[in-house]
């Protein structure tokens, strides 16, 4: 039998961290199903230190998503990435690989949120913050090209989040034409349009 291993004594905060380190991981695989035992397992702790920190698990569930919602850590690869390349299209091949990456890693949890935020105002306003936060910080990526296109940087930007969104959530249930879309086609398809390359003549390509 698998020992447990066991972490030294933490600060309260702390041990509050490390016990949403742990489920977000398992939260993706399980789901809501997730047990306080897996949590403890993975945290290594005792199943009832997680009650000394969280009332239930419902709340430690809660606490796991918001965490895995922030927008923080996206926010700041994504201004990271405004100082890799001047190019414009580089720079949304980088975000877009980025954006997808998180999607993907938070595709399951999507759901969990309608079985444990119901009527959960604070949660949903969180998440149209989050999402407005990265759509300013996608806005300045493209702000530098701002002249070459015919509309806003941060309508751009709420083009390639949707873009982004139907190739990870495969068109959100409506169909699957979307689940095939690479990085580099999601790209195209904002700058140049749904021409094929070969369509394209010199006047209807866009300015790099």
């Amino acid at each position: 039998m698998t020992r447990r291993r066991r972490v030294p004594a933490m600060a309260p905060e702390d041990r509050r961290a490390a016990l949403i380190a742990a489920t977000i991981p398992l939260l993706r695989a399980h789901g809501t199903a997730v047990s306080t035992r897996q949590i403890a397992e993975a945290a290594g702790v005792a199943e009832g230190t997680i009650f000394g920190v969280f009332p239930d698990k419902a709340t430690l569930l809660r606490a796991a998503l918001m965490s895995a919602f922030d927008p923080e850590p996206a926010e700041k690869a994504l201004a990271a990435i405004g100082g890799t390349t001047s190019e414009l299209r580089a720079r949304l091949h980088e975000a877009v690989a980025l954006l997808r990456a998180g999607m993907t890693a938070n595709a399951n949890l999507f759901t969990a949120p309608r079985e444990l935020m119901t009527d959960d105002v604070e949660f949903r306003e969180r998440m149209m913050d989050s999402r407005g936060r990265i759509t300013a910080a996608l806005a300045a990526l493209v702000e530098p090209d701002r002249d070459h296109l015919r509309r806003s940087p941060r309508a751009a930007a709420q083009l390639l989040l949707m873009l982004v969104s139907v190739s990870v959530h495969r068109g959100f249930g409506l169909s699957d034409d979307f689940g095939d879309m690479d990085d580099e086609e999601i790209v195209s398809v904002l700058l140049d349009g749904l021409l094929v390359p070969s369509s394209l003549t010199p006047s209807t390509e866009s300015v790099h």
